[in-house]
This record gives structure tokens, sequence and C-alpha cells, in this order.
């Protein structure tokens, strides 16, 4: 079994990674339980914060790092709140927060306007100076819902309704939203790459 720091104070992203991470031969700790701090997410796209990420995690810890940086993309709000959806409203925003921002922001514009997307980029380094990182995205294609529903899932996922589906991200159930997301299919193609890089499946 290989340790592998999760760059991550999200518990919702902490929580999918162990889920999606459980087939193989991998043992994902929060880099909290090693006694890491977040490093300030300066870059401006999706996969300039996830290197941040897993290259301070990987340094700090002396293992194997994985990072996500993720967000959603609104069309009619020209892409934002894209890099800062954690952050939309605030720096110490909460979800609901920054799901009433939203929402405010959207007032008035039709559904058929109201398109959007997850964006997600998986970074996997060796170490801290890993010249060869592995990167992974992921892409869940939606639209925002005028009112949020369930209870499932964070961040947004009250107000996506994923393409193909008649309710919100919140409302689907776990193994549901795994299949679907942007962070299952980044997880899955990053974990396509192990092999390459010496990691192998669990039996």
């Amino acid at each position: 079994m290989t340790r592998l720091v999760v760059a991550s104070a999200n518990p919702g992203k902490l929580r999918e990674f162990a889920a999606l991470l459980a087939p193989f031969a991998l043992e994902p700790v929060p880099q909290a339980a090693l006694g890491i701090t977040s490093v300030a997410e300066t870059g401006t796209t999706f996969e300039a914060n996830a290197l941040l990420k897993a290259r301070h995690a990987a340094a700090c810890a002396h293992l194997p790092a994985l990072a996500d940086d993720s967000g959603l993309e609104v069309d009619a709000l020209g892409g934002a709140p894209g890099v800062y959806s954690a952050r939309y409203a605030g720096a110490t925003a909460s979800d609901v927060d920054n799901l009433a921002r939203l929402l405010r922001a959207l007032v008035g514009v039709p559904e058929s306007a109201r398109t959007a997307r997850y964006q997600c980029v998986i970074a996997f380094v060796r170490g801290g100076e890993d010249p060869q990182p592995l990167l992974a995205r992921g892409t869940w294609e939606g639209r925002i819902a005028s009112a949020a529903a369930g209870t499932g899932g964070f961040g947004y996922d009250p107000v996506f309704v994923p393409a193909q589906e008649s309710c919100t991200a919140a409302q689907l159930g776990a193994a549901r939203k795994n299949l679907l997301s942007h962070r299952g299919q980044a997880l899955r193609a990053l974990i396509a790459q192990l092999p390459g890089a010496g990691y192998s499946p669990a039996p």
C-alpha cells in the first residue's frame, strides 16, 4: 500500500477521493493529518493551482501527493466563478454564501441560458520538485437551477443539474455522482496513468 498526501482541507473532496481510490493500492492521507497547512492558491488556472497544492504537500511530507483544483464555469457569467469558485462571495465565504451570490447573479437569466460546467484538474507528483507531474482533467456539463435542492455533495451541487439528469448533483447518490462527476472523470484518467509511473492497481 502506497501512502500519498491529499492536498485538500475540503471534507467533501476528501470523502470523494477516499471512495474513488479505495479499489487501488493507494492510501490517501489528508495533509492536515500530517500537520500541513494549505498553500495560497495564486494560480490563474485550475492546472496551476493543482500543481501548487500538490508540490507544497509533497515537499512538506516527503511523500507523493495528489491535489485537485476545480470549479464551476457559468456561460451567462462569462465563465465565472471559475478558479475563484470556492471564494466567489469572499475569502471566507461558505458554500451557502457562494450559492446565494451565484443565484443572485443569475436572476432573470432564462433556463436556456443557464448552461454551466464543472471543471477539474488533478495533479500527482512524486516529490516537491517532480519534473514530470501527472495531470488529468474532467468536465461535467449541466445547467444552473433557479433554486437549491438536495443535501448531498458540497459546493455548488445543490444548484447544478447535470446534463441528462432531472435532479441536482446534491440529489444524486454518492456512487452515481462519482461515476459522472468532473472529479471522478479526472481521477479515473489519472489512475490510468499510474502504472506508467510505477504504481499498480490493487489485485
